[in-house]
């Protein structure tokens, strides 16, 4: 196991509070990380990481942040050699270093060099984990989530199939994204929903999709991540009584939605005003949506979803 009290820093914590990086033990700024040109990682995509938001001072739900990233890790064979309270510890001082109080917070474990030259085996592969911290970051941007975003449905590519990459596992994988990214900016929408080779909705670049229809939630069951976000949608939405259906979700339902909204670590439950030429809620954020996102926050300020920040150590 190793040994992470402790841990160095180079700089003060102002200047850590646009960014920082914990990588071996040591804290420093963002731009000054790096790992080697030919950890598997990088040349593989043969890496996994999860993003937990720090609202208020404190984590919101990182015991689920946790978890899934163990699962992650677990389904791809990795093993940095450290346990839960190991890497919570490494956020801790992470966050702590930077100062920052809302902050987009990512864990990360690589598959790394290989210790052989020459070998195809990743079992000859070093593990690591490292991770990185920013100011906090909307994938939303939040005068467009004001008036509620203008999202696209990709024609020209889908979502890469559950079978090929799982998408349960937190991935770099974003070919499928990033084309349907350049799609979306090209019809000058804000971002891009994926459909499956079934014409069914999945989820775009950071963010989970949601419908509602007659005060019903509906959100995709496959061929999606299971975001911690969309849990926390799911049970505010069954708090306030309201039916949530997980099911395949297809386009021409969707199209018929009273409210689209999406759900992102980045930015929390975010509505959808348009996708493509469609007009949802008059052209602005849907009530039901409103109330959820304002729901969203009060849950980060509730003692049970917090790991309070420990600044002073």
């Amino acid at each position: 196991m190793s040994d992470l009290s402790n841990p160095q820093s180079s700089e003060t914590t102002s200047d850590l509070s646009k960014g920082a990086a914990w990588m071996g033990g040591k804290i420093m700024p963002i731009a000054q990380a790096a790992i080697p040109v030919n950890d598997w990682g990088l040349i593989h995509s043969d890496i996994t990481y999860d993003v937990v938001p720090v609202l208020e001072g404190a984590f919101f739900r990182l015991p689920l942040y946790l978890a899934r990233f163990r699962r992650s890790m677990s389904e791809l064979r990795l093993d940095p050699g450290l346990d839960n309270s190991a890497i919570e510890a490494a956020l801790q001082d992470l966050v702590r270093a930077t100062g920052l109080r809302k902050a987009y917070v990512a864990m990360v474990t690589s598959r790394g060099v290989n210790t052989v030259p020459g070998s195809r085996d990743p079992r000859d592969c070093r593990n690591h984990f490292f991770a990185w911290c920013v100011p906090y970051i909307h994938v939303i941007r939040p005068e467009i989530a004001e008036t509620g975003a203008h999202v696209h449905i990709a024609r020209t590519v889908s979502r890469i199939p559950p079978g090929s990459i799982d998408p349960r596992v937190k991935n770099y994988h974003w070919g499928d994204f990033t084309r349907g990214l350049f799609e979306a900016k090209d019809a000058g929408a804000e971002t891009v929903i994926l459909l499956d080779e079934a014409g069914n909705v999945t989820e775009g670049p950071g963010f989970n999709v949601f419908s509602v229809k007659d005060n019903r939630l509906v959100t995709a069951d496959a061929g999606v991540l299971e975001g911690i976000s969309r849990q926390t949608a799911i049970d505010i939405a069954k708090e306030k009584g309201l039916t949530v259906e997980i099911r395949p979700l297809p386009l021409n339902e969707f199209l018929e939605s009273d409210e689209v909204f999406i759900t992102t670590s980045g930015g929390g439950i975010a509505p959808v005003a348009r996708v493509d030429d469609r007009i949802f809620s008059n052209d602005a954020p849907g009530p039901l949506t409103t109330a959820l996102h304002k729901a969203y926050f009060k849950w980060a300020s509730r003692p049970e979803n917090r790991t309070e920040i420990r600044y002073q150590e």
